[in-house]
C-alpha cells in the first residue's frame, strides 16, 4: 500500500546555507594495520546527523523517510536497526547482531502480515481482490525469506552483497520478479468466465449513414458497457451540437472531427460478452475516403454485420455499382476470409416496419452476396431499429414487426455464428495493426491480432522489416493485463530493449527462428471488381495487405484463369477486364511483411485500389525475389 509520507528530502529556504554543515575533512583516519584487524576510527570525528521529522527514520543508505513504525526501507530493503548498529560501531559482535536482526525479521512479518490482512478486509471478498491477496500474501512470503536469507549471513556479509542506489526503481524491479515466481499469477489473465469463452473479432461494415455507430453504441448501452451516465454525457452533448441522435454514436465516435463531420473515420474497438463469445468489436468507417482504414481494420475479423439502410432510396445508393459502398465492404469482408455475415436492415421504424420492404432488400443484396460467393446457409437476416431499440437484444416489441418476423434478435445471431479455427501450432506471427511510443521509458507498445501461434509474458519476438529484437515485458487483452496469449486474439503488447523508431504499424512481429518473409516482388491470383478502365503491363495500384500499404506496379500478366475450375485458359493476355480472374506479377515500392496464402491465410490475402475504388481483390501465390 502506498504509504502519505514526504518522499526524499524536506527543502527548505537555507538549504543551501552550506555553514550550516559544518563538515570537517581532516578525519585523522589512521589505516596502520595491527594483527590483521583496522583499528578504531577516531570516536571525536562524529558525522553530523541529518534533522529527520517526528514519527519517521531515514534510512541511511537512500536517505527515504519511511515511517517510524517500519524496519524496512520501502525504497532499498535496508533494515532499520542492524544497519545502524553495524554502522555506527565496530565493537558489536556478528552473532549479536545476528540476533537483533532475526527479531527486526519477525516484527517486520508480523507487521507486513497485518496490512496484507487490513487489505483483504477493506476490498472484500471479490474475486479480483482475493487473486490480488494470493499475489500479495507470496510477495510477502518472498521478502520473508531473502530477509531470513540476509540475516543467517550476519551484518557484515549483508553489506557486502547489497547493491546501493538511490534509484527506486530497485524496490519496483525487485518486487515484479517476486510476483512473476509466485504461482497465482497464472490466474491474473481473466476471470473464470472469460476462459471458457471464444474469442470473435466482429466487424461492422456497410455503407456512410446507415446506423452503425449508433447501432454499435445502442448494444453496448443495453449490455451494460455504457453507464447510464456516460449516455447522459453523450446525449447533453449531442443536443449542444444539434446532433441528438448523434448520442449513441458518440460512444465510439470520440475525436472531434469526428464528431463535427457526423461520421466514422477510423475502426474503433470494443468488448462485450455473449453467452458463448467474447467478442471484439469492430466498427469501421462506411465513407469511400475512408475504405483504406476500413480495409486496416477490418482485416481482423473472423465474422461481419453488414449493416443495410432501410429507408427508400438510402438501400439503393448503398448497392450502387459507381460509388456504393455495400457491395465494396461486402467485397472485402469476403476478401480478409469471412464466411459468415449477419445483413442487419436498419431503420426498419423508417419504413415501419414493412415486410415488403424487407422481402425486396433481402432479393437484391442476396442476389449480389452469392456473386461474392457467400453460401446462403452462413447469411443471417435481421430486421431491426437501433434507434427504437428493437429486436438488438431481446425479440421485438413493437407488433408491426412481430406480427411477420420470429426469427432471431441481433445478440442471438451473433451466438449462432460458429467458432473460427485457430491455428496455434505454428510460431507466432502477429500484424502490427497501430502502436504508442513511449521514449521516456524505453519501451514501445503494439497492438494486434496475434494470426498464429501463441505469446507470453517474457518472451523474444523478432520486428520485421527492422530485424531488431525486442522483449514481451507485459501483454493486455480486452483492456486487462494477462501473462500469455494465443492465435485469434487482439492484444497491446509492452515491448522492451528496442528503439521506438524502428517499429512502426504494418511490420510484423514473429519468432526469432522463424522470421517472415520482406519482399517487393510478388506473384498473386486476383479477381477483377467491376471496373470501368482495364488493367494494363505498367498501371499503377495501392497495394493494401493486412495493415500495410505501398504503391504497387503491375509488371507482368501472366494468364487468365477459368472461374470455375481455375484452369489457365490464356497465356499472356494484353489486358484484365472487368470480372475475370488472373495471375499477375507486381513490384511495390517499398519492402513489405508478408506470407503465401497457403502458409498464412491472414498474411496472404490483398486487396488492389485505384481512383478511390478497389479494383481487385487477390491471394499471395508466391514470394519472389526482391526487385531493385
Amino acid at each position: 500500500m502506498p504509504r502519505k509520507i514526504n518522499y526524499g528530502v524536506d527543502y527548505k529556504e537555507d538549504f543551501y546555507d552550506y555553514e550550516d554543515y559544518n563538515y570537517d575533512y581532516d578525519d585523522g583516519y589512521e589505516y596502520s594495520e595491527t594483527n590483521g584487524r583496522t583499528p578504531e576510527t577516531n570516536t571525536k570525528q562524529e558525522l553530523v546527523k541529518e534533522q529527520v521529522k517526528a514519527g519517521v527514520w531515514r534510512c541511511p543508505i537512500c536517505t527515504f523517510d519511511n515511517e517510524d513504525t517500519t524496519n524496512l526501507c520501502d525504497i532499498c530493503g535496508v533494515l532499520r536497526n542492524p544497519l545502524i548498529k553495524g554502522c555506527g560501531g565496530g565493537k558489536s559482535s556478528a552473532a549479536t547482531s545476528d540476533k537483533v536482526l532475526q527479531t527486526d525479521v519477525l516484527s517486520c512479518k508480523k507487521e507486513i502480515a497485518g496490512e496484507v490482512k487490513r487489505e483483504l478486509v477493506a476490498e472484500g471478498p471479490t474475486s479480483s481482490s482475493t487473486s490480488t491477496a494470493k499475489v500479495r500474501r507470496d510477495d510477502v512470503k518472498d521478502r520473508g525469506s531473502s530477509i531470513e536469507t540476509r540475516g543467517n549471513h550476519g551484518i557484515m556479509t549483508n553489506m557486502s552483497n547489497m547493491s546501493v542506489s538511490s534509484h527506486p526503481q530497485n524496490a519496483e524491479s525487485r518486487t515484479a520478479t517476486s510476483r512473476s515466481q509466485s504461482k497465482p499469477q497464472k490466474i491474473v489473465r481473466a476471470d473464470q468466465l472469460e476462459d471458457k469463452l471464444d474469442q470473435l473479432n466482429l466487424a461492422i461494415v456497410g455503407h456512410v449513414d446507415s446506423g452503425k455507430s449508433t447501432l454499435s453504441g445502442r448494444l453496448l448501452h443495453l449490455l451494460g458497457k455504457i453507464s447510464q451516465k456516460e449516455m447522459h454525457k453523450y446525449e447533453k452533448e449531442a443536443k449542444q451540437q444539434g446532433k441528438g441522435s448523434f448520442a449513441y454514436a458518440w460512444a465510439l465516435d470520440e475525436s472531434v472531427e469526428e464528431r463535427e463531420r457526423g461520421i466514422t473515420m477510423t475502426v474503433a474497438v470494443a468488448y462485450f460478452n455473449t453467452r458463448r463469445y467474447r467478442v471484439v468489436l469492430l466498427d469501421s468507417p462506411g465513407h469511400r475516403d475512408f475504405v483504406p482504414n476500413m480495409i486496416s481494420g477490418a482485416t481482423q475479423a473472423d465474422a461481419a454485420i453488414l449493416v443495410v439502410d432501410a429507408s427508400i432510396g438510402a438501400f439503393e445508393a448503398g448497392i450502387d455499382v459507381t460509388g456504393g459502398q455495400t457491395r465494396e465492404h461486402a467485397q472485402l469482408i469476403k476478401s480478409f476470409g469471412v464466411d459468415q455475415i449477419i445483413i442487419a436492415i436498419n431503420k426498419m421504424d423508417a419504413v415501419g416496419y414493412s415486410k415488403e420492404r424487407f422481402d425486396t432488400i433481402k432479393n437484391q443484396l442476396g442476389t449480389f452476396l452469392r456473386a461474392c460467393k457467400f453460401k446462403d446457409s452462413s447469411v443471417l437476416w435481421i430486421p431491426l431499429s437501433a434507434m427504437e431499440n428493437q429486436n438488438l437484444v431481446t425479440s421485438p416489441s413493437d407488433a408491426r414487426l412481430l406480427s411477420w418476423f420470429q426469427g432471431p434478435c441481433l445478440l442471438d445471431a451473433v451466438d449462432s455464428l460458429q467458432p473460427p479455427q485457430r491455428d496455434y501450432s505454428k510460431p507466432i506471427l502477429m500484424p502490427i495493426c497501430d502502436l504508442v511510443k513511449s521514449p521516456s521509458q524505453g519501451q514501445v507498445s503494439v497492438c494486434g491480432k496475434l494470426e498464429t501461434g501463441a505469446l507470453q509474458t517474457g518472451d523474444k519476438v523478432l520486428v520485421m522489416p527492422s530485424r531488431e529484437m525486442a522483449t514481451v515485458r507485459s501483454l493486455e487483452h480486452n483492456s486487462q493485463v494477462c501473462i500469455s496469449a494465443k492465435a485469434g486474439e487482439n492484444v497491446t503488447i509492452n515491448l522492451q530493449g528496442i528503439d521506438a523508431n524502428r517499429v512502426m504499424a504494418g511490420d510484423v512481429l514473429c519468432h526469432p527462428e522463424y522470421p517472415i518473409a520482406v519482399t517487393n516482388h510478388l506473384e498473386l491470383k486476383v479477381l477483377i471488381l467491376d471496373i470501368a478502365v482495364p488493367i494494363l503491363i505498367g498501371s499503377q495500384l495501392e497495394f493494401h495487405v493486412h495493415h500495410a500499404k505501398e504503391a504497387a506496379r503491375v509488371v507482368r500478366i501472366l494468364s487468365l484463369l477459368d472461374p470455375k475450375t481455375g484452369k489457365e485458359t490464356k497465356k499472356s493476355p494484353r489486358c484484365l477486364l472487368a470480372k475475370q480472374n488472373a495471375i499477375i506479377e507486381v513490384v511495390l515500392q517499398g519492402m513489405i511483411c508478408v506470407e503465401e496464402h497457403s502458409k498464412c491465410k491472414g498474411l496472404g490475402r490483398v486487396s488492389l485500389r485505384a481512383s478511390g475504388r478497389t479494383i481487385a481483390l487477390g491471394l499471395v501465390t508466391r514470394v519472389l525475389e526482391k526487385k531493385e
